[in-house]
């Protein structure tokens, strides 16, 4: 079914509404700013540069969106999907931009005042930021940075720059929400209901020079069965020595072959435990030392469930068997069960000079700390395996990242001046260690046969510096640049029997910046952005691999970085009580980090590799809108379009002239929320998206299966109550046409929330 007409007319319908409600009324001068919502305080991102920025307050979140991760902020801002499976999705949620798909998690950066969320370890669905590390409760705005168009961000912002703000009191406050939710879910052979609470309280006060703020939330969530035990029809042999089963569901994959659904796996349960404590001094007005603790705790349990029957009514989970005449085999970690316990920490430290002078000026550290990361997985077939027996024990102890920066801002007129000089100093430090090893009891045993191990470090270390230089009282220009050193060493891998190390590497690399405005008149603003961005490869697509036969397989430590010109022309019109946006972008990536087999040599080798070069071009357009016809009726709204090519890939050229993987062709959303008066609001979502691939030679066109990527098209709704100062309660559905759709695993299904909260 084709949906892009659909949302499309949509969005131009509302353009033209906007159009004819505005384009006879006069209004003051106005210059446009990069940041249409206001908050507490202001984004840590550079709003003087002339380019792309979006946001969104924490009472718009409040009141228009069913949020029970952080992540949810982000649902209906221009160009953006996070690929969220289920509610409290902890190593899955990868965020996609304009030219970056669900499969990149290394080409955007996630920070929370100051502090760095994503996780730069690796690239790709296992390595996606620590959402978990805030709470909707607490956001106070989230903002989003477009492109690698400020020197202050390193080559991973090439996509975007997600900033979150949270919450700081003035005065004492005390929060506490409850809130519930129960998805009904069907697909192949599993029909059930899963369901999750959630429960936050927070206290906070300011006396004196001293602020605090306090936070603990708890996530209970069950979670629908993400994966399902499949076997190709071809791959069955003509031998019948087996047990005959029933139940199997016939299907066809990604690539419209003959399978066979023979059950779910990977249903989550999980049990995620947070608490946050922030602690600020004020020196002075202008002069603040602030501390963050973070602690994120999760158990996790990951269920299956066999569709097959023998003949007298028994579930089948391993062994031979027989289906349509043909004889299969089931291993015994076809239909896994695991358990994860998780235990990180996050430290923040910061001493920030503020007072809008000639110079401000701030020193940072953070430190992300897996302090205790063990998964244990089965090795002996269900339902045997609920009682004990052999399996693997993951262990990633050890591993995480710090980072320090100094960074200044300089105004030589001061706050009127013509100049403001962005200038700083950063280096970030990252350690993969993870360790695999076989146990004679995979619930609590201990370490006792090594399988392998992988470990590695890099560093990188950068000097920027940028000028904002308004030369003329409609001309805004922003010219500056981006020096990075970067290492990597201690890199190893080890299987049972041995072990391999890789030489140490450094690069160096200059990444410059560019952008231009133009303020035509009262209501247009022009502006055009320029810059290069260089995206350092991974430890763990360096070094997460492993030995066959005395050969690494799975990674290379001979990578290239990414490196890519991104632009963007923009043209921006105010509207009465909103805004019109029209951007034009480009990237021409070389050397894109992905997965994929070497067909030039023999054997043929599937690993991390150069693709030699993608080319996107696209048009995003974004329209901001309040009291639309009706007094409370606020309407925000987007379309992108982008034609992301792969041009050049030596090593694979099936690829050529295909479309990036996960990068859909067209991408729309819409948020209206309505105040029917002071205390009750209501809003509608919709998001779309597109046809996407999975593959680099688009050879999976069936996306409306298990491991397909689908478009689709979701309707979100919301009500909000307040029933005086303290008391709020809350109800909504998300997907509430029940779309079923997919980026390799499914999505949600119709889901039903309920909330209660109160605010002293």
């Amino acid at each position: 079914m084709q949906y892009t007409p659909l949302a499309a007319a949509l969005l131009a319908a509302v353009s033209a509404q906007a159009f004819a409600d505005h384009r006879d009324k006069e209004a003051p001068v106005k210059e446009l700013g990069t940041i249409t919502v206001s908050g507490q305080r202001v984004s840590s991102l550079p709003r003087h540069i002339p380019t792309t920025v979006e946001g969104i307050s924490g009472k718009q979140v409040e009141q228009t969106i069913n949020a029970t991760d952080s992540e949810d902020a982000l649902k209906y801002l221009p160009s953006l999907n996070v690929r969220k499976r289920f509610i409290g999705d902890y190593d899955h949620a990868v965020l996609a931009s304009r030219a970056s798909g669900t499969g990149n998690s290394a080409r955007s950066l996630v920070y929370a005042d100051g502090i760095l969320l994503s996780n730069l370890l690796g690239n790709g669905a296992s390595f996606t930021p620590r959402w978990g590390l805030v709470t909707p409760e607490e956001i106070a705005r989230v903002d989003v940075l477009y492109g690698p168009f400020s020197a202050a961000y390193s080559g991973n912002a090439v996509g975007a720059v997600v900033d979150y703000l949270t919450h700081m009191p003035r005065q004492f406050e005390a929060h506490v929400k409850l809130s519930g939710f129960r998805q009904g879910y069907q697909q192949y052979g599993t029909d059930d209901h899963y369901s999750g609470n959630q429960a936050s309280a927070s206290l906070g006060n300011r006396n004196g020079n001293w602020s605090w703020w306090f936070n603990v939330n708890q996530l209970d969530s069950d979670g629908q069965p993400i994966a399902f035990v499949n076997k190709l029809t071809s791959s069955g042999t003509a031998i019948s020595n087996g047990v005959t089963v029933t139940g199997a569901i016939a299907d066809k994959n990604p690539k419209n072959q003959d399978w066979w659904i023979l059950g779910a796996s990977n249903q989550v349960h999980t049990l995620q435990r947070h608490a946050k404590a922030k602690l600020a001094y004020d020196f002075t007005p202008g002069l603040r030392a602030s501390y963050t603790l973070g602690w994120w705790q999760n158990d996790a349990e990951r269920h299956s469930d066999s569709y097959l029957r023998d003949q007298q009514g028994r579930s089948v989970y391993s062994g031979n068997i027989i289906l349509g005449g043909r004889q299969y085999g089931l291993q015994a970690t076809d239909f896994g069960t695991s358990r994860g316990a998780l235990t990180h920490l996050m430290h923040g430290l910061s001493l920030k000079q503020h007072g809008q002078g000639q110079f401000d000026w701030e020193i940072a550290g953070s430190l992300y700390d897996y302090h205790r990361d063990q998964v244990r997985s089965s090795t002996t077939p269900l339902p045997l395996a609920l009682k004990g027996g052999n399996g693997q024990l993951t262990d990633m102890a050890g591993t995480g990242w710090r980072t320090l920066s100094l960074k200044g801002i300089w105004r030589p007129g001061g706050t009127q001046g013509a100049h403001q000089i962005d200038l700083g100093a950063q280096a970030d430090t990252y350690q993969l260690r993870t360790r695999v090893d076989g146990t004679r009891h995979w619930q609590h045993g201990g370490a006792e046969t090594a399988i392998s191990a992988f470990s590695g470090n890099t560093r990188l270390q950068s000097l920027y510096l940028q000028d904002t230089w308004r030369f003329a009282p409609a001309w805004r220009t922003t010219l500056g640049g981006r020096l990075e050193r970067w290492q990597a060493w201690g890199g190893e891998i080890a299987n049972a029997t041995s072990r391999l190390h890789f030489a140490e590497r450094s690069e160096q690399h200059f990444s410059p910046k560019a952008a231009l405005a133009y303020q035509a008149n009262a209501d247009w603003q022009l502006k055009a952005s320029l810059g290069r961005s260089v995206r350092m490869p991974t430890v763990a697509e360096l070094y997460q691999g492993a030995i066959s036969a005395g050969v690494i397989v799975n990674n290379d430590p001979k990578l290239k970085p990414e490196r890519a010109w991104t632009s963007e022309l923009t043209a921006e019109r105010r509207l009465d009580g909103g805004s019109l946006r029209s951007t034009l972008f480009f990237e021409d990536s070389r050397d894109a980090l992905y997965s994929q087999t070497d067909v030039t040599v023999t054997p043929n080798v599937t690993n991390i590799q150069n693709v030699d070069a993608i080319r996107t071009t696209g048009l995003e357009m974004a329209l901001q809108l309040q009291d639309v016809g009706l007094h409370g009726l606020d309407i925000s709204s987007s379309l992108t379009y982008a034609h992301s090519i792969i041009t050049r890939n030596a090593r694979f050229p099936a690829s050529v002239g295909r479309w990036q993987p996960r990068v859909p062709q067209w991408r729309a959303n819409l948020l209206a929320s309505y105040h029917l008066s002071a205390a009750l609001s209501t809003s509608l979502g919709l998001r779309y998206s597109g046809k996407q691939y999975g593959t680099l030679d688009n050879a999976d066109p069936n996306g409306d299966t298990y491991t397909g990527v689908s478009r689709f098209l979701v309707a979100d709704i919301r009500a909000r109550y307040r029933f005086n100062k303290q008391w709020t309660a809350a109800v909504g559905v998300d997907n509430l046409n029940n779309t079923r759709y997919w980026a390799f695993h499914p999505y949600t299904q119709r889901t039903v929330f309920a909330e209660l909260r109160f605010d002293n």
